[in-house]
């Protein structure tokens, strides 16, 4: 008989069996190689298999308490994923094992090599650190320690602690970014005169900058940078906007790249007339709050929120689907619009529909709706 090499090892099966009787080992091994022998043909015998070195020792462990028997076993394999399987399938048609029923059921089919791949890949990182300490010649030296100062200068700027440069207040120019990790790549590729918006309510200290700074939005290549610029528009003074290579964001490009398109950029007006035919494709723009569109899976999850629901109250959820308010309609006038995403309740008349247009809500979800409701408000049946 061949025996199977550790090394070859590719795949274990581990499946769980229990009986209603006692019996020993060697039964099990003898249902294994018994009852599945013909069944998925002569190239796909267990006892063959083992012969020539693709299947390696079964192992068996059982216990029997109160006659009641089950154990657990395990099978080596070296034969590819799709064999693996089959073997694996074709262990839970075994319903004998000695002179009792039993069950076998697959519990897991591991690749034996994954762990090995885990292992080599954290050992060659912990070597790679190795050889950068003890290696790094002193032009690598430098590079690195100018790269982790540009980034050590990242300051909070604001009342909101918005991310930035240092000393921007003596800037004429000032490069808006939407969030920290903009600014941080900013600031690596010596970019220095940049702050970062960071949260979905615009920043008050970027409307204020704007009334004395020469500002440049600079936004990613995609959809939602359209839709920020928009809406930073609507709530600054933006003279200039710089947009990322499509498909890209400001965050993760080289600074090759990030200086090609700041030196594009083009007054916010022009941007805005190009760009504004996408921003009604998947989203609109409510006033100076910007509402994303709903997907199948926000409208299953209100449904799913909707046994909070309790009496004449409103539920009132942000975008994130969170719960930020509880109240009765003759209080939802005292609701942030920015937390209005949708407004949930048992039933919805004309009142609810009015206050949800005034907050620009994206959507009222209810269970009952009086009959002719018209809204531009999207109305969701619970």
């Amino acid at each position: 008989m061949a025996k199977i090499s550790p090394a070859s090892i590719k795949y274990s099966i581990v499946a769980d069996f229990v009986a209603d009787g006692p019996f020993q080992k060697p039964d099990v091994i003898g249902a294994l190689f018994g009852q599945t022998e013909g069944l998925l043909g002569s190239d796909m015998e267990l006892r063959e298999l083992q012969k020539e070195g693709k299947i390696g020792r079964i192992e068996v462990e059982l216990v029997t308490v109160n006659g009641k028997t089950t154990g657990e076993i395990i099978i080596p394999t070296a034969l590819d994923k799709t064999e693996t399987t089959i073997i694996a399938a074709s262990l839970e048609t075994i319903d004998k094992i000695g002179p009792t029923d039993a069950k076998i059921t697959i519990r897991d089919i591991s690749d034996v090599r994954g762990s090995k791949r885990d292992y080599i890949m954290e050992r060659a990182k912990a070597l790679l650190a190795r050889i950068k300490n003890e290696g790094m010649d002193s032009s690598e030296m430098g590079t690195e320690l100018r790269e982790s100062a540009r980034v050590a200068k990242v300051v909070e700027y604001g009342p909101e602690g918005l991310a930035a440069g240092p000393n921007i207040d003596d800037e004429k120019e000032l490069i808006v970014v939407e969030g920290r990790a903009d600014v941080v790549n900013m600031l690596k590729n010596g970019i220095k005169n940049v702050i970062g918006m960071q949260g979905t309510r615009f920043p008050k200290t970027i409307t204020k900058l704007g009334e004395t700074k020469e500002l440049t939005l600079f936004v990613d290549g995609d959809r939602g940078g359209n839709l920020i610029a928009q809406n930073v528009c609507d709530n600054a003074k933006v003279v200039y906007i710089a947009q990322a290579p499509d498909g890209k964001e400001v965050e993760e490009l080289q600074q090759k790249e990030l200086l090609q398109a700041l030196r594009k950029k083009v007054p916010a007006d022009v941007f805005l007339r190009k760009s504004g035919s996408s921003l009604t494709e998947t989203g609109r723009l409510n006033g100076n709050v910007f509402r994303r569109a709903l997907t199948d899976d926000d409208i299953s999850k209100l449904r799913e929120i909707a046994s909070e629901i309790k009496g004449k109250n409103v539920l009132v959820l942000n975008e994130s689907l969170e719960i930020v308010k509880n109240v009765s309609v003759s209080r939802l006038d005292s609701v942030d619009s920015a937390d209005a995403f949708v407004l949930m309740a048992a039933s919805a008349g004309a009142s609810v529909i009015r206050v949800a247009e005034k907050l620009k809500a994206k959507a009222i979800a209810a269970k009952i709706f009086d009959k002719g409701l018209v809204s531009d408000v999207k109305l969701i049946s619970l």
